[in-house]
């Protein structure tokens, strides 16, 4: 009786210790799947590796004779137990695009998937913006503008 105690009090300890530790909000150092150079004939990112509570990207776009239209820094950050995006675009010059910064919230993330939706703080024209990496040189954006128009941006590794 009391070997069967002792076996099922163990058990529900590694139960609840198990569920503790997976029970936290999702974590920047989950994002690590994100880090890498990715490119493609119209976008480059370049994703440094998650870092305390934080992860950053720039963005250069180019035009279709190749010129650089476009440069973009992207934090994303822990906060409240989620993942917030902030992002700034800027013209050639590096002339803003809008004030301040875009802000967008986690709304799902899964196994090499996420997703952010705009808050409304900010600026910018971006409605949602997902990353994925459905293979391990392959790195797809999913965007939605505020129009509603939707269209996705894929890249690969450079070596």
């Amino acid at each position: 009786m009391r070997r069967t105690l002792f076996v099922m009090l163990i058990a529900i300890l590694l139960a609840v210790t198990g569920v503790a530790a997976d029970d936290h909000g999702p974590k920047v150092e989950d994002l690590g799947w994100m880090t890498g150079t990715w490119s493609g004939p119209s976008l480059e990112e370049n994703w440094a590796v998650p870092r305390n509570g934080s992860m950053v990207a720039r963005v250069r776009g180019f035009s279709p004779d190749g010129t650089t239209n476009m440069i973009e820094l992207i934090s994303i950050e822990e906060e409240n137990d989620s993942l917030v995006l902030r992002l700034k675009q800027w013209d050639p010059g590096m002339k803003p695009r809008y004030e301040g910064f875009q802000v967008m919230k986690l709304v799902e993330s899964k196994d090499r998937m996420i997703r952010f939706e705009n808050t409304g703080e900010g600026n910018g024209s971006l409605a949602k913006l997902a990353y994925s990496r459905p293979a391990d040189d392959k790195f797809v954006i999913s965007v939605e503008v505020a129009s509603g128009q939707e269209f996705e941006i894929p890249l690969e590794a450079v070596k």
